[in-house]
């Protein structure tokens, strides 16, 4: 497996980690993701980047069978609203395609919120920078590369 700059960054703090790749070439549902590795689909968390009207960027992890929902995500963040990045932003904005977006190793460091029930889990799986690409590790490594808050961020 070629490292992803997301791995690189976990190897550089020691970060104990382990990856999955599946067969891909174009994005998938994050429910498509963790049929394909055979796991709960409570752990497998998808990486939504949106932005304020502030022009500031903020990047969430939900589950991958829920929805985000943006008047917690901006209390979170202590914004009046956010709303979704458009697609055609990503790739210049965080280094990253959809389907391949990692919390890890974008273009520059967003405040990161992960949605609270990722501390129920004992791990948690996120892309690893590319399609076909995941990350599986716990919220204490994840921690050691990663400044984040947890907060509840799934719509009801």
């Amino acid at each position: 497996m070629i490292k992803t700059n997301a791995m690189r960054i976990l190897d550089k703090s020691k970060a104990e980690y382990k990856t999955y790749e599946y067969d891909c070439t174009t994005a998938i549902s994050g429910t498509e993701v963790a049929k394909q590795l055979n796991q709960n689909p409570a752990c497998v968390f998808k990486t939504l980047v949106t932005t304020a009207k502030s022009k500031n960027h903020y990047v969430f992890l939900v589950p991958v069978a829920e929805e985000l929902d943006l008047k917690k995500a901006a209390v979170s963040v202590g914004e009046k609203s956010v709303e979704m990045l458009k697609q055609k932003d990503l790739f210049g904005l965080t280094g990253y395609v959809h389907g391949g977006c990692s919390p890890l190793g974008m273009k520059k460091n967003f405040v990161t919120v992960i949605d609270i029930s990722a501390s129920k889990n004992e791990k948690i799986i996120f892309s690893g920078g590319k399609i076909g690409c995941q990350i599986e590790t716990t919220l204490k490594e994840l921690s050691k590369v990663l400044n984040f808050t947890l907060k509840d961020l799934k719509c009801i």
